[in-house]
């Protein structure tokens, strides 16, 4: 497997100088756009990995899977999916088009930053530190990684410059989706999308979403199946932005991308991948590391379309 991965890695190489390092939020401009890591964890417990796997990232999207997860565990499906909705969008993950123009005026997904948002919101907790914390606490069980921490510069950086966020925060709060302080649930959305991971932390959430809820060093079930199921649904159908469809029909697995150059995947009951490569396509995808997960799906016949 390490040299299936280290052939995919060299046959994905030259995709990461057609993309571009996301700039909009300044900490990540420094990214190395030539990077590119994998690291695949399988089911019966093996780790293989290849190319830049032990570098740093911050999870960015990713994190919405978490946060869903909590907010669910929280609170139930059924107040969770009356503030956000089940459709994809079709727009940029950071659009506030339909916000703005569809009835009740609730985020299509909780996908998209809209859609994270309001779910950071109904996250419990006394203040937004307990809130953030508990959030933490289920990320280091789910990777088996007490060391999981937010890398401070990004943190700061989304906080200055997050006025895109800010605006779609303060208009659901005017619609009633968003309860509370907005500047409360931003500083949880902030902090969640700056914790720092490498490929085999992110690889781990995949295998736990791979084996419905359950961690497999201790066999630990943390939520329910059915929740399990529910993020993966969502991985699929608006896990790569407005590329989700292209990349199910090419791919074929549920996956969720950031744009700090992270995709996190994960097979059903065979594995999680965790790849990284921060050159971004137009959509806010890894270039590369798309790539490279249509290589290894044909390569294993990972597809269960």
């Amino acid at each position: 497997m390490n040299d299936l991965l280290s052939k995919i890695i060299d046959r994905n190489k030259c995709l990461t100088s057609k993309g571009k390092v996301a700039s909009y939020i300044p900490a990540l401009k420094r990214a190395d756009p030539k990077q590119l890591g994998v690291c695949v964890a399988d089911i019966e417990g093996n780790i293989f990995a290849a190319g830049d796997y032990g570098q740093k990232f911050t999870l960015q999207s990713i994190s919405k899977t978490i946060s869903l997860m909590l907010a669910i565990m929280d609170n139930g499906s059924d107040k969770v999916f009356s503030k956000v909705g089940m459709e994809p969008t079709g727009d940029a993950f950071n659009s506030i088009i339909k916000l703005e123009t569809i009835s009740p005026s609730k985020p299509l997904n909780p996908m998209i930053n809209a859609g994270a948002i309001a779910v950071a919101s109904l996250i419990k907790g006394k203040d937004p530190e307990e809130k953030f914390n508990r959030l933490l606490v289920l990320l280091r069980k789910i990777c088996q990684n007490d060391k999981l921490s937010i890398n401070k510069e990004v943190y700061l950086s989304e906080k200055e410059t997050g006025n895109r966020n800010r605006a779609l925060a303060y208009f659901m709060k005017d619609v009633g989706i968003i309860n509370g302080d907005v500047e409360d649930v931003l500083d949880v959305y902030f902090k969640q999308c700056s914790i720092e991971v490498d490929c085999i932390d992110i690889a781990k959430i995949g295998l736990f979403l791979a084996k419905n809820g359950v961690v497999l060093e201790t066999s630990e079930r943390i939520v329910e199946e059915k929740v399990a199921k529910t993020i993966k649904s969502f991985m699929v159908t608006c896990g790569m932005y407005n590329a989700s469809g292209e990349f199910a029909i090419n791919v074929g697995i549920p996956a969720k991308s950031g744009v700090g150059g992270g995709i996190m995947a994960a097979v059903p009951l065979r594995m999680g991948i965790g790849v990284f490569s921060p050159a971004l396509d137009d959509k806010g995808n890894s270039i590369a590391g798309y790539g490279l997960l249509e290589d290894l799906s044909k390569e294993l016949d990972l597809s269960f379309f």
